[in-house]
């Protein structure tokens, strides 16, 4: 059985889904106006490994994740480049698809932009101003708060904290300071659709509702996101879909990955400690970035690192470099062994699954050691715990082989030419030529591994 900690009772709890035969999950995508931050990065990886864990136990599941292409920071950020709208969210759109897939991350089941989804939010908002859910004022659409009671479980937050929390503009056209934008009008320079209420632009919270509905319909199983995002964004989005379709809940299950701090302080572009993923992808391989997001446990903060990125990194030359043991060949994934799906059932626990790897990766150098070879009886146990991750997904040469950006060294022709020399001063019993070309090649950056097999080599 699969439990979840449900961020809407605060409790870890049995996931029942809907229909056994279909599960639906929508988790919140990004804003296409820049590179992909480590923030965007923890939330594809975390829900990325429960798409992976639901498909191993229904027959259906289908993940929605959104991408966001219709916001102000996207409208600012062509105020400032002179770029079309188009333009920008066409390539940071691309940029972000290269970078997921650099983290092993499995593309959603469907991915709705926004702006293909106007229509549904227009037709949303008539019905929640029918409804008296919502109203207009000055050029603006607004949702009215005060006519839902019970606004705020999910934050669990009182009136006047909700107006703190939300930084909310104290302006005129609103009844209540709470009351949030679904509807907003744009100047003549601005994108904009044509509406009842005049020719504007969509407020962020009623993307989701709609594209959520449209695609998953009004209730579904589960609706997953970062911490940053359980309010405002998660709250409005539940006030808006129950408001509009007569519902009790939105999603069942609402799961939350927890912040992202950097040396034990909050993550932000001010404090000079915000990463992209583009720019840690020339630090590490996609994979160790990748572990490092997964090596605590999904709902708590990540103190995140370069130390902790390269430890990750050396924790997978160790996996590979089992793998090498064990006579690594193409593998066609299996069911895991119960230890390890235990573990993920239980709320993805992803810490105890990783520490169940290093013991298998233990064992097997510990054989070589004892035994001068590896025990090819747990290669598949390995690769089948790692694929549950998302790990181990390229051979050992093809991981060794990789190099940071900015370092510079031997081709992989002049390293396969100098190994070829190493081993001919061997057979020749010049020792001193063979430990020079070793020793070159080490201070490159390169290393070379001996076995009863041939010698490999890695980037260290």
């Amino acid at each position: 059985m699969l439990y979840l900690h449900n961020t809407l009772t605060r409790a870890k709890e049995e996931f029942k889904p809907i229909d056994p035969n279909h599960i639906k999950m929508y988790v919140c995508g990004p804003t296409v106006y820049d590179f992909a931050h480590l923030g965007n990065a923890r939330a594809i990886v975390v829900f990325d490994t429960l798409y992976r864990l639901l498909q191993r136990h229904y027959p259906q599941v289908t993940y929605a994740r959104n991408i966001t292409d219709v916001d102000d920071k996207i409208m600012a950020k062509a105020a400032e480049t002179g770029e079309s709208i188009e333009t920008i969210t066409t390539r940071t759109t691309q940029a972000f698809h290269d970078d997921m897939a650099a983290l092993n991350a499995l593309p959603p089941t469907v991915e709705p932009r926004a702006t293909q989804y106007i229509g549904e939010m227009i037709d949303m908002i008539k019905t929640l101003i029918k409804k008296g859910h919502a109203y207009v004022g000055e050029g603006h659409v607004l949702f009215n708060v005060p006519s839902m009671p019970d606004y705020g479980q999910l934050s669990r937050s009182t009136h006047d904290e909700l107006i703190a929390g939300a930084r909310v503009d104290i302006a005129p056209y609103k009844k209540d300071a709470t009351d949030f934008v679904l509807w907003k009008p744009s100047t003549k320079e601005q994108v904009g659709w044509d509406s009842p209420w005049g020719r504007g632009r969509p407020g962020w919270h009623i993307e989701c509702s709609a594209m959520a509905a449209k695609n998953l319909g009004e209730i579904f199983d589960i609706h997953g996101g970062g911490l940053d995002l359980r309010f405002p964004h998660h709250e409005n989005e539940i006030a808006q879909s129950r408001c509009v379709h007569g519902t009790t809940v939105m999603a069942n299950y609402w799961l939350h990955n927890g912040f992202l701090m950097a040396n034990g302080e909050k993550m932000s572009k001010s404090l000079g400690n915000f990463y992209t993923v583009r720019d840690l992808l020339t630090v590490a391989p996609g994979e160790a970035l990748r572990l490092a997001l997964l090596s605590s446990h999904y709902a708590k903060p990540l103190d995140f690192s370069i130390e902790a990125l390269q430890a990750a990194k050396a924790k997978l030359d160790k996996w590979y470099g089992a793998l090498r043991v064990v006579n690594w060949t193409p593998h066609t994934t299996g069911k895991p062994n119960s230890e390890i799906e235990d573990a993920l059932l239980d709320d993805l626990n992803t810490p105890l699954v990783i520490s169940h790897i290093d013991g298998l990766v233990k064992h097997v150098h510990a054989r070589r050691i004892s035994q001068g070879g590896g025990d090819e009886g747990v290669k598949n146990e390995l690769l089948n715990s790692a694929h549950t991750l998302g790990l181990l997904q390229q051979s050992p040469e093809e991981w060794f082989r990789w190099q940071p950006a900015a370092q510079t060294g031997p081709t992989e022709s002049e390293i396969e030419a100098q190994i070829t020399a190493r081993l001919a001063a061997r057979q020749a019993k010049n020792y001193a030529e063979s430990d020079r070309i070793r020793d070159a090649l080490a201070a490159q950056g390169v290393i070379l591994e001996d076995a009863a097999t041939g010698t490999t080599w890695r980037r260290g």
